[in-house]
């Protein structure tokens, strides 16, 4: 199966029978009531004046961020702020122009996950994936879309509201590839079935591409779709009665594991990021 990606020299080490190759880590481990109302200010300590909020979203500068917060457009929790001067938390929703912007310098942290790890934000008496992207950023991030627990592979982590949004569409076409193994071979009529295209629960689903892997037991297969779908690998095997031993996602929107450890992560190039917002 083709799989995309940088282009190398040599043999590409995206197979999907690929474990990524040892070598450099690129991170580490890691344990009002009315329409027109100025929302209440908050004596949090935690905060800046509204238009370096503004401008360190990267819409426009610092004077220019004044301008536009006279004439209304920019929002703060839900309601027009006109107000010179005024302070925010970090954590208020601010909108300029409807469009959701936060404060910070927009990251991009490409982590390998590995199993048993849940895909949450919130604190849970559980191990999440925020636990190993902690030593990322000084600022919060957010994953985009979710790997299942003992799901591994490539999760995408930006606090970039607009990528996040567009990549997670269930129009977005983003192209994932996942390495699979069953509890048993994968019959050819099983595999024609899922080329075809099958109906579940959640609507009619096709696959891209589906193979064995080269060199590897009829157990051991490759998955391409576009699909933004939970767990719906599982769900189209356990239609046809396989069991899902394994999962692993080896490419995210043209990403690969290349040089990432499991449990590792590592900040994409200015040139993944462009390619990210070319999709």
């Amino acid at each position: 199966m083709s799989q995309g990606g940088h282009s190398r020299k040599g043999k590409s080490s995206e197979k999907l029978s690929g474990k990524p190759k040892k070598g450099k880590s690129y991170g580490r481990n890691a344990s009002a009531k009315k329409s027109g109302e100025s929302p209440k200010k908050s004596t949090n300590t935690d905060e800046i004046r509204l238009n370096k909020f503004v401008a360190n979203s990267g819409v426009c500068s610092r004077r220019e961020a004044d301008l536009y917060i006279q004439t209304g457009s920019v929002w703060v929790n839900g309601k027009p702020v006109t107000e010179m001067g005024y302070k925010v938390k970090l954590t208020d929703e601010v909108k300029f122009d409807g469009r959701l912007i936060t404060p910070y310098k927009k990251e991009y942290v490409l982590l390998n996950k590995p199993k048993g790890f849940v895909t949450s934000t919130s604190p849970e008496k559980t191990r999440t994936v925020m636990d190993l992207v902690a030593n990322a950023s000084k600022h919060p991030l957010k994953p985009v879309g979710r790997l299942e627990r003992n799901t591994t592979g490539l999760l995408l982590f930006t606090n970039d509201v607009d990528l996040e949004k567009k990549l997670t569409h269930h129009t977005s076409g983003v192209r994932k590839i996942f390495h699979v193994e069953l509890d048993r071979n994968l019959k050819f009529e099983d595999k024609e079935k899922i080329e075809k295209g099958i109906k579940l629960q959640e609507g009619f689903i096709q696959v891209d591409e589906i193979s064995y892997i080269e060199g590897a037991a009829k157990n051991e297969i490759g998955v391409r779709l576009q699909s933004a779908k939970n767990n719906i690998i599982h769900k189209l095997f356990e239609y046809l009665s396989y069991d899902v031993i394994k999962l692993d996602r080896v490419i995210f929107a043209g990403l690969t594991k290349k040089d990432l450890p499991r449990g590792h992560w590592r900040i994409l190039t200015e040139q993944e990021v462009i390619n990210l917002k070319m999709l």
